[in-house]
């Protein structure tokens, strides 16, 4: 039976939504929850499973979801697939706390628990371009956005269920991913019906190695944009991988749940993102994005010395532009541009370079960074806060409200909050200069006349 447009609309909706409450119920205080649990050692090996879902993702999509089955199978096998990964971890990171082996040598539990998260996301990361490719061909592509804010939303709900529920450093998040992703792993099978677009061609090494998607570097505009957009990954990371243990040091009561006002300015953004594509085209809208990153990292740095708490709220908002203009306006210019017969394949490529190469460089810049500037004083100053701000149980009206929340922390001992928040200053310097000197590169370098807005069919040159 076919589909209406609003019946379409409405699956299409379901599954970003199931999509992003799946990967934000677990990642997004990934940093906090290892590092509360006695796992900070991980931190940035457990981030840099992300970005190598996205390097391999493509591999596997240029052989099988371009070339054999349709779309949606192949996203409900991944997902079923990945949720027994996910489910493995609190009771493989239970086995890694009690191991009792050399402090010298690396506890392989805690080892396991990489893998997990790295099978998980070898899993996951192919669905976001998948999800996109299933969007984009049952709908224009200034319908997108209507399609991708339940995503948003996703992240949002998911993020305030955590903090709700007082899990934002707990294990037991693994368990909420877990069960997410087999309720879409099923649903992904009822999805409209997305063939592969290149069924009946045979496999060769070019489509393993994206080199159809990789010509579309011929066209000037998309090297610049592609490079830009890897290199901006780098400083990106430091956000995603740290600042739920930023927020938890400055004092936030629920560093998932204060998150969210990231994911809740998206939605804004997200459903104005024609009018402002209409008002300030490609470039503008990017570079925008890249800017305003340079500003939510200045806001971190600048707000952590004296805890100036509307600076780092401010800084969070930001995330609707930061990301909208950002990597929406990526996903959007991409798909355009791309010859129908490989779209899916640049939209693999497009995630390879930024949420792939880029991030996992990142992850690990940023790692390095904090384990040689923040982590010493950063321990300490958690061992000073233990016990203060504990609470009884709370009502739905109160739980929410704790996203606002920051506990009192003058009984902490003022030279180590002092040291710690200072540490954190530099910390996020470090970011704002990178993202800035690659806005500045972007703006001189890039230069195209595509309009998303039309209708009409535009190739790479």
């Amino acid at each position: 039976m076919p589909n209406s447009a609003p019946l379409l609309t409405s699956r299409l909706s379901i599954m970003m939504f199931l999509q992003f409450f799946l990967w934000g119920s677990w990642f997004a205080t990934l940093g906090l929850c290892l590092g509360t649990n006695g796992f900070s050692e991980i931190i940035a090996k457990a981030y840099g499973t992300s970005p190598l879902g996205a390097i391999f993702a493509p591999l596997f999509l240029g052989i099988i979801a371009d070339r054999f089955f349709p779309s949606q199978k192949v996203m409900g096998f991944l997902f079923l697939i990945g949720a027994v990964f996910l489910l493995l971890i609190p009771s493989t990171a239970e086995a890694a706390a009690e191991w009792t082996g050399d402090p010298d040598e690396p506890n392989p539990k805690e080892n396991l628990m990489v893998w997990l998260m790295l099978g998980n996301m070898l899993c996951y990361m192919p669905t976001l371009a998948l999800g996109n490719s299933i969007a984009f061909t049952h709908l224009d592509s200034m319908s997108f956005p209507k399609i991708r804010v339940w995503g948003t939303i996703g992240w949002i709900v998911a993020g305030l269920a955590v903090g709700f529920m007082g899990w934002s450093s707990n294990l037991d998040i693994f368990y909420i991913a877990g069960a997410t992703s087999l309720i879409l792993g099923i649903y992904s099978f009822s999805l409209p019906n997305t063939p592969a677009p290149l069924k009946g061609s045979p496999v060769d090494f070019r489509g393993l190695l994206m080199v159809d998607a990789i010509s579309m570097f011929k066209r000037p505009a998309f090297a610049v944009f592609m490079i830009c957009s890897c290199l901006v990954c780098i400083p990106l990371a430091y956000y995603y991988s740290f600042t739920s243990n930023y927020l938890s040091s400055v004092g936030f009561t629920q560093a998932a749940s204060t998150m969210t006002i990231g994911q809740m300015s998206e939605i804004f953004f997200m459903l104005l993102i024609p009018f402002f594509f209409r008002k300030l085209g490609v470039k503008n809208m990017i570079l925008i994005g890249m800017l305003a990153w340079v500003l939510r990292y200045l806001l971190f740095a600048f707000g952590a010395e004296e805890q100036v708490i509307w600076m780092i709220l401010f800084g969070i908002a930001l995330h609707g532009i930061c990301y909208d203009f950002f990597f929406v306006t990526g996903f959007m210019y991409t798909d355009k541009i791309a010859p129908k017969s490989i779209r899916s394949q640049a939209q693999s490529m497009l995630v390879f370079f930024t949420q792939g190469i880029g991030l996992y460089i990142g992850y690990k810049v940023a790692g390095d960074k904090f384990s040689s500037v923040v982590k010493e004083s950063d321990a300490a100053l958690n061992t000073a806060m233990a016990g203060i701000g504990s609470q009884d149980e709370l009502s739905t009206g109160e739980q929410l409200a704790q996203m606002f929340s920051v506990n009192d922390l003058s009984e902490v001992d003022s030279n180590i909050l002092s040291t710690t928040m200072s540490k954190w200053n530099e910390f996020w310097i470090y970011p704002a200069i990178m993202a800035g000197v690659i806005a500045v590169i972007f703006f001189a370098a890039f230069w195209d006349k595509i309009s998303i807005t039309s209708d009409d069919e535009n190739s790479s040159e």
